[in-house]
């Protein structure tokens, strides 16, 4: 088989693996990447006896595991074919090109970011899922109008779905919680919306097109940079941090690529932490890659964090007696169930279309 025909039929199996299912395998893997951090940073697991690990300390043992997984899975699919090719010493190499380089950073701190979210003492998983996941929608229709390359309709149902999210983080926003919002998780936050917004405007700009090839090849140029760049990142911090003081960040992941490793008893499960936080950046990729407007895309992707929050913090309430979802995280939640309707309405309208376009 010759490498375009084969190209067409991964491709094919691609566009076959809707949205909907994307949205299930993201909340399938949220849910025990929300639940293992809480219980690493808080000391619920056995053993434990109750003292955390600082969300810094573990850090590279998650990174260490989202990196594997990555580069099994593509390896696996045979998607680094998609990617642009440099002959380096008579050896063809997979390399990105500036704009899914960039992208690729940006990656790189979204993932640190939303991990360090869920460790702030006093802000709960569903409170900063919220927060986040509200400044992503309200980014959404922006890079919809202004995207240069490929300016995109935003269709009713997407506004609709995009404003019911929206209003589930304004209940979280106004309510009492709003108080525990520290300066440190307010800059994570920050840093989180900044560089989401670049990586959304260059995949709207690059790949969200009919090209299923060319989703894959933006994906895997993105992961040839996300978590090796992010890995070495928080290794040239850590020597930097040797000899610091143990309270200081560097000096925390000097701790994590140090004694963490070695002598914690509690490294593989922090890698395996890390293998279900990179199943959220598959599946949430893959979903953000989709040809629709990123008003569609992006309620979609936040509809199934949410709702994944939402159990998780009933789980850990459950089996390990912490707080249950306040009111107004229950109402944003409902909200967020309401905005799945809208999005559901979408595709079986465009699904009816194409089946009566096809006779």
């Amino acid at each position: 088989m010759s490498e375009k025909s084969g190209q067409q039929t991964d491709t094919g199996l691609y566009a076959r693996f809707g949205i909907a299912a994307l949205c299930f395998g993201y909340f399938a893997a949220y849910v025990p990447y929300g639940m293992l951090t809480k219980m690493l940073t808080k000391g619920l697991l056995p053993s434990q006896s109750g003292h955390g690990f600082d969300g810094f300390v573990i850090q590279p043992a998650m990174i260490m595991g989202s990196l594997f997984f990555m580069v099994v899975f593509i390896t696996v699919k045979g998607w680094w074919k998609y990617a642009t090719h440099r002959t380096i010493a008579g050896l063809s190499i997979p390399v990105p090109r500036w704009f899914t380089f960039v992208s690729g950073l940006c990656t790189a701190g979204q993932v640190i970011t939303t991990t360090m979210a869920y460790t702030f003492s006093g802000v709960s998983i569903v409170f900063a899922m919220l927060l986040m996941r509200g400044g992503v929608l309200i980014m959404a229709p922006v890079i919809d109008l202004i995207a240069r390359r490929r300016k995109r309709r935003i269709y009713w149902p997407s506004w609709v779905a995009a404003l019911l999210s929206l209003g589930a983080v304004l209940a979280a926003v106004f309510d009492d919680a709003g108080t525990v919002l520290t300066v440190l998780c307010a800059v994570d936050i920050s840093l989180y919306l900044f560089v989401y917004f670049f990586r959304l405007l260059f995949m709207s700009n690059q790949a969200k097109s009919d090209d299923e090839g060319e989703k894959i090849r933006y994906f895997a140029e993105e992961q040839l940079v996300a978590n090796p760049a992010l890995l070495l990142v928080l290794a040239l911090s850590a020597l930097a941090g040797m000899h610091m003081e143990a309270n200081t960040i560097p000096n925390k992941l000097w701790q994590g690529f140090t004694w963490f490793l070695q002598d914690s008893g509690f490294f593989w499960v922090a890698f395996l932490n890390g293998i279900f936080s990179a199943g959220t950046g598959l599946f949430g990729g893959l979903i953000y890659l989709d040809k629709r407007e990123n008003t569609f895309t992006v309620p979609a992707n936040r509809v199934a964090s949410v709702l994944a929050g939402v159990l998780a913090t009933y789980l850990l309430a459950f089996f390990y007696n912490q707080s249950l979802p306040s009111r107004s995280e229950l109402i944003g939640a409902s909200m967020v169930v309401a905005a799945i309707v809208f999005l559901a309405y979408r595709s079986v309208v465009e699904k009816r279309a194409r089946l009566r376009a096809q006779g």
